[in-house]
């Protein structure tokens, strides 16, 4: 080995060994201000701050001739575990906390995906489920607040079943649908009524960056605090009313859903060889074929409650189907010039999204890159 690579590797690794020792001490001034935002009550995450020190250090990087990218990947990944480990040190109660907080589902992988965020916050949360239904009455009689995360196809149900609830306790649920659901609420109680829809799944580490959607129903003013907890945990929340959030998510939810359904089942009736693709996949197809695997590794049952949580939903799926069809139609009948003709109209109709899609694409698929060995 020629000693000048030798003494090269060295220097490198020397410079790796600093940049552990940056990093820990990154982590070490982030778990301080965790425990300062605990203190103030401040949210997790505060999308201007992150942007400014981004843009920050992107000019630094730039400016030294490193890729502004490079630096922001490294900052991203850093950021993504402080949030990680923030959530350990607590956060600070909107709510009095002189009452209790009833999760109805509370032991179901949602619903105790709350439970733990609510503890954090040092709330005392009574779970109801199945083996303890006998207990609801006496837990809501003094309830600040009572979440149902049931099933979708139960939702309604369980909400037409609730006993009395104190006339300032907020009623919410966590369903993929709001309309029913709200409509059910508002029958059933009389008080401060919320539908929210958590645009995330159980497994998330962090609730830092994730959505909620907010369909208010009555007296927002009464639940302010709760939606005050949810931006401390570092959530975004946005306001859609229930009928324009249920056509939303047929397209955001159930067309995509199924779609991955078909094309997972497709690949199992034909038998595919998932290791020789996953072999001659370049990083966009093996991203999409993770996709389809992440679907799989999940519960039927709840995307089966999602795909067929609303009729009306089936007639968007009976339209894309139209369309796939019609496209069909056109390959065979015009070829490759009326295909590049209906490419450029929805070209157009994405106007400057497709280079922004692009661009943030083109960043996943490096992260995928990196991760194969």
């Amino acid at each position: 080995m020629d000693p000048r690579l030798n003494a090269l590797r060295q220097e490198i690794d020397d410079t790796d060994s600093e940049l552990v020792r940056l990093l820990a001490k990154r982590m070490d001034i982030s778990r301080a201000i965790g425990q300062l935002k605990h203190e103030l009550g401040q949210p997790l995450y505060v999308p201007q701050r992150e942007a400014e020190l981004i843009k920050a250090r992107r000019d630094e990087a730039e400016a030294a001739g490193i890729p502004g990218d490079l630096i922001e990947d490294v900052l991203r990944r850093t950021m993504r575990e402080s949030y990680q480990r923030q959530k350990h040190q607590g956060f600070r109660r909107t709510g009095s906390g002189e009452r209790p907080i009833v999760v109805i589902g509370g032991r179901g992988a949602l619903g105790g995906l709350f439970v733990r965020w609510l503890e954090l916050s040092n709330y005392s949360v009574c779970v109801i489920d199945i083996d303890n239904q006998h207990e609801l009455e006496s837990a809501v009689r003094d309830a600040a607040l009572v979440l149902v995360a049931v099933p979708v196809t139960k939702t309604v149900d369980v909400i037409e079943q609730l006993p009395n609830l104190p006339d300032d306790c907020i009623l919410a649920d966590v369903t993929s649908i709001k309309r029913a659901p709200l409509e059910a609420m508002l029958r059933q109680h009389s008080g401060p009524v919320l539908g929210l829809h958590p645009m995330f799944g159980p497994s998330v580490p962090t609730l830092a960056k994730q959505t909620i959607l907010v369909a208010p129903g009555r007296d927002s003013q009464a639940a302010q605090w709760l939606l005050d907890q949810f931006a401390i945990w570092g959530t975004q929340l946005h306001e859609i009313g229930a009928e324009q959030h249920d056509q939303a998510m047929s397209m955001i939810q159930v067309m995509r859903h199924l779609s991955t359904f078909v094309y997972g089942y497709h690949l199992s009736k034909e038998n595919a060889d998932l290791e020789q693709l996953l072999k001659l996949s370049s990083p966009i197809y093996r991203l999409e074929l993770m996709m389809v695997g992440r679907l799989f590794a999940q519960s039927g049952e709840l995307y089966a409650d999602i795909i067929l949580s609303d009729q009306d939903k089936m007639k968007m799926v009976r339209r894309y189907l139209k369309r796939f069809d019609n496209i069909l139609q056109l390959l065979e009948s015009e070829g490759r010039e009326g295909f590049i003709r209906e490419f450029e109209k929805v070209s157009l109709w994405f106007g400057p999204h497709a280079e922004e899609f692009l661009r943030e694409s083109v960043n996943l698929l490096q992260h995928t890159s990196d991760s194969r060995s």
